[in-house]
């Protein structure tokens, strides 16, 4: 077979990608405290851009500064941010290859102690124990539709820095996802209801988004396959929810899947086992494939040239990488270019529940991005110890986060 990754992919709105490779979006938490970005995050998409992928989109930037993911995420809510989101731009294309932003509120997950009041689709809290999920309070319409408005805000000022594009995360257990499921959502007014209710939010998001772009800027979602839970969003669903995303112009829909309950994502959906090593949401995205005509990305558990190529030889358009580069950041090179793929860790051996499984992956992934900023070379063996510096940095960014008021006045 020959190497059709190497092949680009136009877009509707005109965006062309130069390879098949995307660098999915994958939590950096390099922001400074007030959210805004910083010279380590610029040192980290530096080697991002040389990696050989065609296209980098980020991790969580979070349009609300009182609704942040995790500590230390990049907040985009004013024109104060676009000099810092310049030069990301600018270090990015630098290299040529384009840049999206994914923009993200948590909903009922935003984490204390930096998030007191959560919010979300309904007053009913993440199933997953923890001191530091909150039932959330449910949110009015008003509020939805000014969150709708947040979202085209953020994206607006992505385009105004030089971003080539941005990507609405509607997956992973955030808010549009939250308001997608059944588990999560329980609401009887027009944003709740049934399945065309619990969309709404969703596709007036990408309604509002596409009027502030316009039509010659990318704009992508990330979707959930499901969310793996007995009564949760399923495969019907989001089927359904591909088919109104490609009638509403989407450019690029990423196929991801799981929750925080359920990180399937993480490739813990089967009781700490990965689903598979060729794409853990392949059978999804097939069927996704043959029910809507805009361009796919897989996204999850593409380990191989082989798998990359068979995911695009079977309808996909791109292939999503995301924790292979935070060990070998130049894993697409290596893989466009032919050359033997390089030896991925197994990271920190899974302890059989699933919520915590999937957080000690994200950890130890995450560590590798902070030595990358700080200008070493990633770890190739990503245990336990790997996972305790991470957590301790992790809960130490999350206190100062919480002390230190995040507000730029």
């Amino acid at each position: 077979m020959t190497n059709i990754l190497n092949e680009t992919v136009e877009l509707p709105c005109g965006t062309q990608l130069p390879n098949r490779i995307v660098k999915a979006g994958m939590s950096e938490q390099l922001a400074a405290r007030d959210g805004s970005v910083t010279d380590e995050l610029l040192r980290l998409y530096a080697i991002w851009a040389r990696s050989g992928a065609g296209l980098l989109i980020t991790g969580n930037v979070v349009i609300d500064r009182t609704g942040l993911v995790e500590p230390r995420n990049v907040i985009v809510d004013g024109e104060r941010c676009i000099p810092g989101l310049r030069r990301w731009a600018d270090t990015v294309h630098e290299t040529g290859t384009k840049l999206w932003m994914q923009i993200n509120h948590p909903g009922r997950v935003a984490t204390v102690p930096f998030n007191r009041r959560p919010v979300g689709p309904a007053a009913i809290r993440e199933p997953v124990p923890g001191f530091n999920l909150r039932k959330p309070r449910q949110l009015s319409a008003v509020e939805i539709r000014a969150l709708v408005a947040r979202y085209a805000r953020s994206a607006e000022l992505a385009v105004a820095a030089g971003f080539d594009g941005v990507q609405i995360h509607a997956a992973h257990g955030f808010l549009l996802s939250q308001f997608l499921s059944p588990l999560a959502n329980a609401r009887t007014d027009q944003y709740g209801g049934d399945a065309a209710g619990r969309r709404r939010m969703l596709l007036e998001t990408v309604a509002a988004v596409r009027s502030t772009v316009g039509p010659a800027v990318a704009v992508s979602v990330k979707l959930n396959s499901g969310d793996f839970q007995h009564g949760g969003f399923t495969e019907t669903e989001s089927l359904d929810v591909a088919k109104a995303l490609a009638d509403a112009g989407v450019d690029l829909l990423e196929v991801s899947g799981g929750n925080y309950a359920v990180p399937a994502m993480e490739g813990v959906a089967h009781r700490g086992r990965a689903a598979t090593t060729n794409g853990y949401f392949l059978d999804f995205a097939t069927k996704v494939r043959a029910a809507i005509p805009i361009p796919l990305m897989l996204t999850g558990g593409l380990r191989t040239r082989a798998a990359m190529e068979n995911a695009v030889a079977g309808g996909m358009d791109a292939v999503g990488i995301a924790r292979p580069m935070a060990f070998v950041p130049d894993y697409p090179a290596r893989i466009l270019s032919g050359e033997l793929e390089p030896t991925l860790p197994s990271g920190p051996r899974t302890l059989g529940y699933r919520p915590v499984d999937g957080y000690l992956q994200l950890a130890a992934h995450n560590h590798q991005f902070h030595r990358m900023a700080a200008g070493l070379t990633p770890q190739h063996t990503a245990g336990y110890g790997t996972v305790v510096k991470a957590l301790t940095r992790i809960g130490i960014s999350g206190a100062t986060q919480a002390i230190i008021p995040r507000s730029v006045r």
